[in-house]
């Protein structure tokens, strides 16, 4: 070691770390792990820092200002056996925890879950959300997630939480206790069941979850569609009823067409008027060469038009489809 390494090492007397995003715990550089007697120890507000010799903890500070002297390191001071207070550098590790908590964090079902629903049988269903957590209990999480790292952060720590969370999920889903249709009007009392669940997985590392929210639930594609059609169905009410709305449906898209129903109805109409002009023009002339005497004119009614209402008709359910036919081929005999 150098003059100049040695004489940095002699001024390292202020000890402190600012939090960094997504960050949970450091372990501060300090060469040969030497600190001053005397030295300050400043801890800010949501954090811990932990004095650790020889693997072992020592003691803990929480947020403030803090000279270290035998009076506020007495673990420390006991561990080393020593029964009058240090004047020289002393040996220890030094980390710092973040318990700010970690916000914004996404979870999901990496493969769907089998569910046993009690309205439609087995489905398979994904859900998704987020979540937020903070480090609780420091010393539990120093032993059992932190160790003898250097670092450790939000992400070091995603796989594993997401297994606690999807064990949750499978779980409280797998009992079909609510049906799919219910569950997005049972979000939120869902979310706090299974925040249950999750904050029991977290503590076993020192961790508690703050927040918990299942936003989404979905069917995969396939089963979606099905249940969509199941749906019309439902709206519908039954599949005569199904089959006479799409029956009226082809007859409005055949009329909208200029080859349609509508083509056929206005080549009708022009021939009847053909055929009333030529009989004007032939005088009305009657048996015996005398002239007819012209009857009272009659309302012409277009059968189309009447066709067009018998269908309305049919669709609002007054009359059925074997009648709507029977009127149709009487009418249509009649041009």
């Amino acid at each position: 070691m150098g003059l100049g390494d040695f004489l940095k090492k002699q001024l390292v007397d202020v000890i402190d770390w600012v939090d960094e995003p997504g960050v949970l715990a450091i372990r501060y550089p300090m060469q040969d792990r030497e600190i001053q007697n005397g030295g300050q120890l400043t801890v800010r507000e949501g954090q811990v820092a932990m004095f650790h010799n020889e693997g072992r903890l020592a003691d803990a500070f929480g947020p403030g200002q803090h000279t270290l002297v035998t009076q506020n390191l007495p673990l420390l001071t006991a561990i080393m056996n020593w029964d009058k207070g240090f004047k020289s550098p002393f040996k220890a590790d030094v980390y710092f925890f973040s318990q700010r908590e970690q916000t914004g964090l996404k979870w999901g079902t990496p493969q769907p879950i089998t569910v046993r629903d009690r309205e439609f049988g087995p489905l398979r269903i994904r859900a998704f959300g987020s979540y937020s957590f903070r480090i609780e209990d420091v010393a539990t999480f120093a032993v059992k997630m932190m160790g003898s790292l250097d670092r450790l952060t939000v992400t070091d720590l995603d796989q594993q939480l997401r297994a606690v969370i999807n064990t949750a999920i499978a779980t409280a889903l797998g009992g079909g206790e609510i049906a799919f249709v219910d569950l997005a009007g049972n979000q939120q009392a869902m979310s706090e069941k299974l925040k249950g669940a999750v904050e029991a997985g977290f503590k076993e590392w020192g961790l508690s979850c703050r927040t918990f929210f299942v936003e989404s639930v979905s069917l995969p594609e396939n089963v979606q569609e099905y249940l969509d059609k199941g749906s019309q169905m439902r709206v519908l009410g039954n599949l005569d009823q199904y089959a006479k709305f799409q029956a009226a449906d082809s007859i409005q898209t055949a009329a909208a067409n200029p080859g349609g129903l509508a083509g056929i109805g206005a080549s009708a109409a022009a021939g009847m008027a053909i055929g009333q002009q030529m009989a004007a023009g032939l005088g009305g002339v009657g048996s015996g060469g005398a002239t007819a005497v012209p009857a009272a004119p009659q309302a012409e009614v277009d059968p189309y038009e009447q066709i067009e209402k018998l269908h309305k008709l049919m669709v609002a359910g007054a009359i059925t489809q074997e009648e709507f036919d029977a009127k149709k081929t009487a009418l249509l005999a009649k041009i």
